[in-house]
This record gives C-alpha cells, sequence and structure tokens, in this order.
C-alpha cells in the first residue's frame, strides 16, 4: 500500500512540474503586449472621461495609465490621487505635489498600469 501511495504522490508530483512548464510557455510573449499597448494613443479628450474613483484614468510622462485598481492600494489617501484622475498628471506626479519625487519602486509600479501612449491635441 505504502508504494502504491509513493509511485502516485511521485506520479503527481512530476506531472505537476509538466503542466507548470508547458503552461509557462503558452503565456502570450511580454514583447507582444509592449507593442500592442505602445501602439494605442489617446487623447486628453479620452482621458478625461475616465475621471472618477471607479474609473481613473493618467496621463503621465507621455504615457496613460489605467489606475483604478491602484487607487485602493496606494500608500496614501486616494483622495491625493482622485483629483488627477482624468488628467495629465506629470508634474504632480513628479513632485507628488509636495516637491519630492516619488520612488524608483514607484515608477516600476506604475508601468504596470500602462494602457498606451498619450497623445497631445496640439
Amino acid at each position: 500500500m505504502n508504494r502504491k501511495l509513493f509511485y502516485l504522490a511521485t506520479a503527481v508530483f512530476w506531472l505537476g512540474i509538466l503542466g507548470i512548464c508547458l503552461g509557462s510557455s503558452w503565456r502570450p510573449n511580454q514583447a507582444e503586449n509592449t507593442a500592442a499597448i505602445v501602439e494605442k494613443r489617446f487623447k486628453l479628450t479620452e482621458v478625461a472621461l475616465h475621471a472618477k474613483e471607479g474609473d481613473c484614468w493618467m496621463a503621465i510622462n507621455g504615457k496613460v495609465y489605467d489606475l483604478t485598481a491602484y487607487l485602493s492600494e496606494h500608500p496614501s489617501r486616494p483622495a491625493d490621487i482622485l483629483p488627477w484622475c482624468g488628467k495629465e498628471a506629470s508634474e504632480a506626479y513628479r513632485t507628488k505635489t509636495k516637491g519630492r519625487p516619488h520612488s524608483s519602486r514607484a515608477d516600476q509600479l506604475l508601468e504596470m498600469y500602462q494602457i498606451g501612449l498619450f497623445q497631445s491635441e496640439r
């Protein structure tokens, strides 16, 4: 009985490892996702349509971010960010409206929410 259990557990383990390996090869290529994001361009009029807590987009440094899901996870109160929803917020992001920059970790985290590029309406 113990031998059968051992063989069964070993088989299940290796099937799990095989499944993980095969599953990771089927994931979409990150480069393809990035290319798709770069192709999308948003004007300020489009960004402005997303100016509330349940739908918050911002244009920051030439890119557009959907920060809706991040609002509740931001270290400060969502009320600090909400006034910038639907707007071009590069200066606010650079200075945190207090004269100090965000961390490099914040810059990395921000990239996870990029949905496209900001197109000036000039």
